[in-house]
């Protein structure tokens, strides 16, 4: 059997959504410093909805088809999809990686995770999930949760 699907072969060879986007409202970067992947990934958002998305990815071939991967399997979509993706989602839709190329995955959710605070931020709103800052848990009286 090969050691990599045809999926992951194709989005590695042909990636799809590559490239810095000028217009991004949410960046967000992943990186693992034992293998040396990096992934960036570019989102923009209009109405909650990802009208679109891009990567950019230094890194092996997994690394590569995992971003390529994220990027379709979250354009388009609402946001509260792009939050609710997995590492295992991404790798299923490359019908599967190798054991010990699966924090390639990992990388491609925590690079969304991290350009959908940096949106959030930039909104002004608390990210799904985290307190926002300044909370002090009194919550009958707080505005910042609005």
């Amino acid at each position: 059997m090969a050691l990599y699907s045809n999926t992951v072969m194709d989005h590695f060879r042909n990636p799809r959504n590559l490239g810095a986007l000028a217009d991004a409202n949410g960046i967000g970067e992943a990186g693992n410093p034992v293998c040396g992947d990096i992934m960036k990934i570019y989102l923009k958002i209009e109405n909650g909805i990802i009208e679109d998305v891009s990567f950019e990815t230094f890194g092996c071939g997994s690394a590569i088809a995992s971003s390529s991967m994220a990027t379709e399997l979250i354009k388009g979509k609402p946001v509260e999809d792009a939050l609710a993706l997995t590492n295992k989602a991404v790798a299923e839709a490359l019908d599967g990686l190798p054991a010990h190329k699966m924090h390639c995955s990992v990388l491609a959710e925590e690079a969304i995770k991290e350009a959908l605070k940096d949106y959030y931020a930039k909104q002004g709103l608390p990210f799904p999930g985290e307190e926002p800052e300044g909370c002090t848990g009194c919550c009958e009286t707080c505005t910042l949760h609005e």
